[in-house]
């Protein structure tokens, strides 16, 4: 069994919240091509991408799903790794509790607003 496999529940758990963007094969793909990165652990997972503005480089933590203390104990591994690759921060889309949870490491909400409009 593959990672991706082992953490394909936590991963559709997250996706839940997503809005519909993607699906787990879509996360596999991307993982295998090279544009997401799967921080795999033993009850928990984080699936991050790097993503390039015209004036910044960013670690945006595209979902994490499991158990969250072990999410958090990952949480100065993946900060370093972006440092690594020459990201200048962080960025997470998801629930409210998520700002709660990641306050005490320096984390400050930017936006707190999603809209979406289906037809």
């Amino acid at each position: 069994m593959t990672e991706l496999q082992r953490c394909r529940e936590w991963i559709e758990a997250a996706l839940e919240y997503s809005g519909g963007t993607h699906i787990y094969e879509d996360i596999v793909t991307a993982v295998v091509e090279g544009k997401m990165q799967l921080w795999p652990a033993e009850k928990s997972c984080w699936v991050t991408e790097i993503t390039v503005y015209p004036r910044k480089k960013v670690l945006h933590v595209f979902l994490a799903g499991g158990d969250l203390d072990e999410i958090m104990g990952m949480h100065e591994s993946v900060v370093q790794w972006a440092k690594d690759q020459g990201c200048e921060g962080m960025t997470l889309t998801g629930r409210k509790g998520w700002v709660r949870a990641l306050q005490d490491n320096g984390w400050k909400p930017q936006q707190l607003t999603l809209l979406e409009k289906r037809f």
